[in-house]
């Protein structure tokens, strides 16, 4: 008896790339880069407690090109050195995790929708002014992470999409984050390294961020009420939750008690001191963990909730932002190899090379889009504003460029694409929360980043011609 052997070729798959295939991607072409790019430094010094680059100080240094093993070192270094943001999330997602154990987030939702129900542009403005301002203030960029979940939910009784719950949290928070007019941790260092008084010229900052605001409003809007006249438009295609299942849906017969009423001012109370402690005390990431672990705990008391139950479900919503978590370190690891290969400050270097031969009004857009490209490599705010800022305030002496201008070309430059860079671990957390792939997001988000990149250009030109000064 003879057996046939029947051997069936099977197609590989690929699909989309998913956000972590997308990252090691660039980590190894910039890995690659290392033996490409001549290495170099600048010579750096401190300056009232801030480590400044000196202009005109580049050297070429000996060769640091990544080896192999470089390469998944720094996917450790960069999880290492992204602790703090990675626990935060896992933290946050615990705790919002006990909170809607209680059915308070879902009743205040109901009582929202119930507010502006067939208002969805109402709901849409009033979410993204909200968050706007407070990342015009600089104390909810990282944050916004938190508040994603709340936006999926909005969305999904609004009959949307993933995209609009997260535009409505995360780019609010960006249309106000674009220009920071109020924000001591990037336009205050880009001024202070400028020697601009801090937070001079926030009268045109605010006329800035107005025009970014409604441009942003009026983007997701539109697209809010092009999918609500044809679901089929979505850029999610048939699923426009990725990662909600149908049978999780509100329970429409939930009403606000006192319990709930009590949760979310437990709520608002913490997240009111973290905001006081930003200003008073300086606090920082480590801080806003520690309060929402006191909120969490906090909500446990006032639900009588038992401690086996807490842990339960802090846990449950831990793990579901293990994903997102992870990938922040992921991104970081691409910054560990641009700094331990030596070729950032080339590539900085580079732009200072590109920018000197033009005109004021040429130079200053050369400047914006410098920072454009090289915030797709650094999504750091202050971190850029240290590297950049040293250069080109005295590139902007040399062309006649105000140096407010070189201050503007920085944030906006820095806000703008942070908002694409899948090197940006906030922006890959959020995605990662609401289930949306990269590549359908930049769909997406791309009409809109023209936008804002129109708007940039009109006023940094506008900025040269007035002599924008210090005032």
């Amino acid at each position: 008896m003879e057996l046939e052997k029947v051997t069936t070729k099977k197609r590989m798959n690929w699909g989309i790339p998913d956000a972590y295939v997308i990252l090691f991607a660039i980590l190894a072409f910039i890995s690659i880069l290392t033996y490409i790019i001549p290495a170099g430094e600048f010579t750096r010094e401190k300056v009232d407690g801030i480590t400044m680059v000196v202009p005109n100080s580049y050297e070429q240094v000996n060769s640091s090109p990544a080896s192999l093993m470089d390469v998944f070192l720094a996917i450790q270094e960069g999880m290492i050195s992204s602790a703090p943001l990675i626990f935060l999330v896992l933290i946050i997602g615990g705790a919002f995790a006990v909170i809607e154990s209680t059915g308070a987030i879902d009743a205040l939702i109901l009582k929202t929708i119930e507010k502006t129900q067939n208002k969805e542009l109402l709901l849409i403005t009033v979410v993204s002014i909200l968050f706007s301002v407070f990342g015009a203030l600089g104390i909810i960029v990282n944050a916004v992470i938190a508040f994603i979940p709340i936006g999926i939910i909005l969305a999904r009784s609004m009959k949307l999409d993933a995209i609009v719950g997260v535009s409505i949290i995360y780019l609010g928070a960006y249309a106000g984050f674009n220009t920071a007019f109020l924000d001591p941790l990037t336009t205050g260092t880009a001024q202070q390294i400028a020697q601009l008084p801090l937070f001079s010229g926030i009268g045109f900052r605010v006329i800035i961020y107005i025009t970014i605001l409604i441009s942003t409003i009026a983007y997701v809007a539109y697209y809010a009420k092009k999918i609500k006249n044809d679901p089929s438009k979505s850029v999610l295609g048939k699923k426009p939750f990725p990662k909600i299942e149908d049978k999780q849906q509100l329970n429409k017969d939930i009403s606000i008690t006192r319990l709930h009423k009590l949760v979310l001012l437990w709520l608002v109370v913490g997240i009111g001191i973290y905001v006081f402690g930003v200003f008073q005390y300086k606090w920082s990431l480590n801080e806003m963990a520690a309060i929402f672990l006191i909120i969490a705990a906090g909500t446990a008391i006032i639900a009588k909730m038992s401690p086996n139950k807490l842990v339960t479900e802090f846990f449950n919503g831990a793990k579901g932002l293990v994903y997102g978590a992870m990938i922040i370190g992921m991104a970081r690891s691409i910054v560990v190899i641009l700094e331990d290969g030596r070729i950032l400050d080339t590539v900085v270097q580079g732009m200072a090379n590109v920018m000197t031969p033009f005109t004021s009004v040429v130079g200053a857009l050369v400047m914006f889009v410098a920072n454009l490209l090289f915030n797709i490599l650094v999504s750091s705010g202050s971190g850029q504003a240290v590297i950049v800022m040293p250069i080109m305030t005295p590139l902007a002496d040399l062309m006649e460029i105000p140096r407010q201008v070189a201050v503007q070309a920085y944030k906006m430059g820095d806000g703008f694409t942070n908002t694409i860079t899948p090197t940006s671990g906030i922006l890959m957390a959020n995605l990662a929360i609401a289930g949306i792939s990269w590549t359908k997001w930049i769909r997406f988000m791309f009409p809109l980043l023209l936008i804002w990149i129109i708007i940039g250009a009109i006023f940094l030109t506008a900025g040269v011609f007035m002599n924008w000064g210090p005032f």
